[in-house]
């Protein structure tokens, strides 16, 4: 599963970024990386952007960039 297939809601883990050079670069630095744990809060009508919050702070995502982002959903308490 990929971060783009998450739903408004969703808690999910990265588990492997995918993709090389300046895209997983730039991926890294919005704070994205393995292990770590992103919330949807929501997206836009047709899937791009869609806004996460990761560190607790708040970010948009493009559609292809989300695609490269493998997660696991998270099981809420």
């Amino acid at each position: 599963m990929t971060l783009r297939d998450a739903q408004v809601g969703q808690t999910v883990k990265v588990l492997k970024l995918q993709g090389t050079g300046p895209v997983k670069r730039r991926i890294m630095d919005m704070g994205i990386t393995k292990g770590q744990v992103i919330k949807v809060i929501r997206v836009a009508p047709l899937g791009d952007p869609m806004e996460i919050t990761v560190r607790g702070y708040e970010l948009s995502v493009r559609k292809a960039d989300a695609e490269m982002i493998d997660v696991e959903l998270v099981e809420e308490a």
